[in-house]
């Protein structure tokens, strides 16, 4: 190795911890949402595991969502929002204990760069509310070969038979 690929090394090696280890939210605290609420409006309206999640980037405990088990026609809303991000009929089973989909609907997820775990990984989030919904990774099923690894909390279900709620203003 010479001493100027070093340096280059070096020189990414900074520049990857220079960015911020509390997660993604402090790059998404400078984005504006179409729906935007102090954080006490958000802890109001929502349980605290679902704020943890989708306000401080937590993580539920793997299997520990109903959501795993859903068969049903219809529609994953985010939790927050009630904004519809996932059709039941892009939902499979990845063995990871989180609810995961091959396709979101369209324009309903934004995506940045999360270094909670050193490495990137590319979390996403609800277009219109900035809650932190999950991952995305690239082993997911054909057609689109991505698995949304959702948070559970973060999402809650409305059957194809049932009318979908409010939207939160």
């Amino acid at each position: 190795m010479n001493r100027r690929n070093w340096i280059a090394g070096l020189s990414g090696l900074f520049a990857t911890a220079a960015v911020p280890f509390g997660g993604i939210g402090n790059a998404l605290g400078a984005t504006q949402f179409p729906l935007a609420k102090p954080k006490d409006e958000w802890k109001k309206l929502l349980a605290p595991d679902a704020y943890r999640v989708l306000f401080e980037e937590g993580t539920e405990p793997a299997g520990s969502s109903v959501l795993n088990a859903e068969k049903r026609p219809g529609t994953f809303i985010c939790a927050a929002c009630n904004l519809p991000l996932f059709d039941a009929a892009h939902k499979y089973e990845s063995g990871t204990g989180w609810p995961s989909f091959w396709q979101p609907l369209p324009g309903a997820i934004g995506t940045s760069t999360d270094f909670k775990l050193i490495y990137p990984r590319t979390e996403y989030h609800c277009s219109r509310c900035g809650g932190h919904q999950g991952h995305v990774f690239n082993d997911g099923p054909k057609p689109t070969g991505k698995r949304y690894c959702n948070n559970g909390v973060a999402l809650k279900f409305v059957a194809r038979a049932e009318t979908l709620p409010a939207l939160r203003t």
